[in-house]
């Protein structure tokens, strides 16, 4: 990479080499539309997680793309990311807000406050991983030991002993868990929206199992439209249940300006919500290492960087009235089909969430979605959210004949699942807070017991 603090791309053609570098880029025709594959890779999650919460999905796209081009000039543009709205949040959003599931979050200022201050811890770990690595920089070559190696330690193994795989599994899991009863209980009114349930999650499924390339990379939004084509041929054209509406799709206008929160600072909320920093520093680091991997490049140096403007990401979305923000897994699989790492495509794509962001017409196509429609794809997401946890056991091969890790595990899965909720005084703490904190503190007592045994 050059010297500049940001990079330079070196334009190249798809011919001249396997592998386009973080610092490289193809013609502008081609970066551009490779950005809008990647908009279209995040589009699903990025906008199903602030309907899910009751947030404004006109907000959390603009806020995408506020975010992707905040944490490009933070890594000075050497880590390829796209930022999107985190599923991380929606189980405690939901807790702290009381939110039923359907149309607009009428307590939606006590969850920015909350966001806001998880977006403010996130950033001063990043603070404290970023100095860390330049103290162990420094003073590397004193002590004879090799830069990449000091840098690890400092900044990537305090971590991940504070945060385990036994942890993060464990935390990932419960947010799944934590919001089954969610589209089940207040998502189908009716028998026919139960129906209508299964016949998404079953859509989502077919698609997820049966077909190839971007439409199996995009499977929650190719299951939600077609089981909105179904849910519109029983409904309007058979007259089973509720019609589809499209009369204010039809009504709003191609641009206007996206209707802005005010965050509401209360501490019940903030102790729930402030714990999720832990996820995201958790995915963060997962991202970094994975696209380390992929490109061949040691990006554990931007990893205090990466921190610091995913927080500030999150800040800033929350203050506008949209979702936390995390990199993206998405993102990584289209990377890793296309070989195509050029962070110039990632600005490419925050310029066109921006432009998607101050869309009426955007936002009306979104709340034309049928609840039940919407209650099927969560189940397969918080679901999926669900297994994600148990799948960082698996890829770490988490020991659980060791009682220790047993234990860990067996304990945050029930407080979260079951919502186990701990009162100081007026505060309460709800059940992923409790999980979150208990999961820490209670793989940090037993490690310290079976050190000292």
């Amino acid at each position: 990479m050059s010297d500049s603090y940001f990079p330079r791309w070196r334009e190249v053609t798809s011919g001249q080499a396997a592998v386009v570098a973080p610092d490289e880029r193809l013609p502008w025709l081609q970066t551009t539309a490779m950005g809008v594959q990647h908009v279209i890779a995040m589009f699903g999650a990025t906008v199903l997680a602030p309907i899910l919460m009751g947030f404004n999905p006109n907000i959390a796209i603009l806020m995408s793309g506020i975010g992707t081009l905040i944490f490009f000039v933070i890594t000075g543009g050497r880590v390829p990311s796209y930022l999107g709205s985190s599923f991380a949040f929606i189980g405690v959003v939901i807790a702290a807000t009381g939110y039923a599931g359907q149309g607009p979050n009428t307590n939606l200022g006590v969850a920015l406050g909350g966001i806001i201050v998880c977006g403010l811890v996130y950033v001063l770990i990043g603070v404290l991983v970023a100095v860390t690595n330049e103290r162990h920089r420094k003073t590397a070559p004193l002590r004879g030991v090799e830069v990449d190696e000091i840098e690890r330690g400092a900044a990537v193994h305090w971590i991940e002993r504070l945060m385990p795989p036994v942890v993060t599994g464990a935390v990932v899991a419960v947010i799944g868990l934590n919001l089954a009863s969610i589209p089940i209980k207040n998502m189908a009114p009716t028998g026919f929206d139960t129906w209508m349930q299964a016949v998404t999650f079953l859509c989502v499924g077919l698609i997820a199992v049966y077909s190839r390339g971007m439409v199996q990379r995009l499977l929650i939004l190719m299951g939600l439209i077609a089981a909105s084509i179904v849910y519109a041929v029983l409904t309007n054209g058979m007259g089973l249940g509720k019609p589809i509406d499209l009369g204010p799709l039809a009504a709003a206008p191609w641009l206007g300006m996206p209707q802005f929160a005010k965050p509401v600072f209360e501490v019940n909320a903030i102790l729930l919500i402030a714990p999720v920093a832990v996820i995201l520093v958790a995915e963060n680091l997962g991202h970094i290492k994975a696209v380390s991997a992929m490109t061949g490049r040691d990006l554990n140096p931007y990893l205090g960087r990466a921190f610091i403007g995913d927080g500030i990401a999150t800040m800033v979305s929350g203050a506008a009235g949209g979702t936390g923000v995390t990199t993206y897994a998405e993102n990584i699989g289209v990377m890793a089909a296309t070989k195509i790492y050029s962070t110039a495509m990632f600005v490419v794509a925050a310029l066109i969430a921006l432009l998607l962001g101050f869309s009426p017409k955007f936002g009306a196509l979104i709340q034309a979605i049928p609840l039940p429609v919407m209650g099927g794809v969560s189940i397969v997401v918080f679901g999926l959210i669900a297994v994600a946890g148990a799948k960082i056991w698996v890829d770490n091969r988490v020991d659980f004949s060791q009682n220790r890790n047993l234990i860990v595990a067996a304990i945050t899965l029930i407080l979260g699942t079951g919502d186990f909720t701990l009162k100081f005084g007026q505060f309460a703490l709800g059940g992923i807070g409790t999980a979150t904190f208990g999961a820490i503190l209670l793989y940090a007592l037993l490690n310290r017991s079976r050190a000292t045994a």
